[in-house]
């Protein structure tokens, strides 16, 4: 197998003049001497397609493939390529070890796949969807506690200069691109503003950012988080209440409108005429155990950030509207923006559940 190529800084070289060196991904497999599993095929308009490598003897996940289908999602996987190459160097070691390590960049009809080891432990979404683990408050609040207790680590060990809170990095520009023809944008757009002001009053810390923290991504073992995979949005150094926020709101999206306590999630009829979104408007507008777990995670992730616990809504309405802007996919998009919409001005009375 060949070394991947350097540039002058260490990281990994990212131009084709690297490609003629590179094995197909068939050879990589076959010179292995693993078994091959493919998993998690993506709807995404720039799907990658993840190829477990497996050992035959143990039956266990040795390294993991990420193929790109398309050219802008080759640009993503070379963009995992750089910034993994920085967090395989972190401090302290127990945080590097939840963090897939480069084994090799191969070729897949003319795009890069990135070859990295397979991190320990069971996804997160494994226990999310098994039966009464949401209308469980305490295993709710041990898979907050044991997110918490990760990123914790990671941006103390990433821990950079402190800035003015910024949760709009490009947001408000994408969105007024992507939702030119939306009549109400204005008015969102307006409310954004004062949320991203009101959130620039608070100082925090840059750090690494994972870019797309959601329980898919995370893995446990032993009620600790033990792998955290899919870094293409990541970025060495941005705002760390991102992730805070994206894991929070994510989690709650996907809630079973039965699922808490036996109470169903109102289903609030939307403008797409469904439910969609019900368990994000029930975390921020509605009452309950739920409710409270969602803003104690968010307020003390601020707080240990050196941010107002406070500020907590207006980061989960900052964070909806940038799914919004960034996702690739149009409809899960164009419902984020219903759901900001939703959630920020919510009927009076509203509770969220029935």
């Amino acid at each position: 197998m060949t070394s991947a190529a350097l540039d002058t800084q260490g990281f990994p070289v990212t131009t084709d003049e690297a490609s003629p060196g590179r094995c197909s991904l068939w050879e990589f497999i076959g010179a292995s001497g693993l078994r091959s599993l493919v998993i998690g095929p993506s709807k995404d308009p720039n799907a990658k397609v993840t190829v477990l490598l497996v050992s035959p003897e143990s039956g266990k996940p040795v390294l993991a493939a990420k193929v790109p289908t398309t050219d802008s999602a080759g640009s993503a996987v070379n963009a995992e390529w750089h910034l993994l190459a920085y967090l395989n160097g972190l401090e302290p070691r127990h945080v590097s070890r939840t963090i897939p390590r480069t084994v090799e960049v191969v070729d897949f009809e003319g795009r890069p796949a990135l070859v990295m080891t397979a991190v320990a432990g069971v996804p997160m979404m494994t226990s999310y969807l098994r039966r009464r683990h949401t209308a469980t408050p305490a295993r709710v609040a041990e898979d907050f506690a044991a997110v918490e207790a990760w990123l914790a680590d990671l941006q103390r060990a990433t821990n950079g200069p402190s800035l003015p809170l910024n949760m709009d990095c490009g947001v408000a520009v994408r969105l007024a691109s992507r939702f030119r023809e939306d009549e109400r944008l204005g008015e969102d757009l307006d409310q954004l503003a004062e949320i991203y002001a009101s959130l620039r009053a608070d100082t925090v810390p840059r750090t690494v950012v994972h870019g797309d923290f959601w329980f898919g991504n995370v893995l446990l073992a032993g009620g600790r988080v033990s792998g955290v995979v899919d870094w293409e949005a990541g970025a060495t150094s941005g705002e760390p209440v991102r992730d805070l926020v994206r894991f929070a709101l994510m989690y709650a999206l996907y809630l079973d409108p039965r699922a808490v306590a036996g109470r169903r999630i109102a289903r609030r009829r939307t403008l797409t005429g469904d439910s969609w979104g019900a368990g994000v408007e029930y975390a921020v507008n509605g009452s309950g155990w739920f409710p409270d777990l969602f803003r104690r995670f968010l307020g003390d992730g601020l707080a240990r950030l050196g941010a107002s616990r406070a500020s907590w809504r207006d980061a989960a309405l900052a964070g909806i509207a940038e799914v919004a802007a960034l996702t690739d996919e149009e409809g899960f998009a164009r419902r984020h923006l219903e759901l900001f919409r939703r959630v920020a001005h919510p009927p009076t009375g509203w509770t969220g559940v029935q």
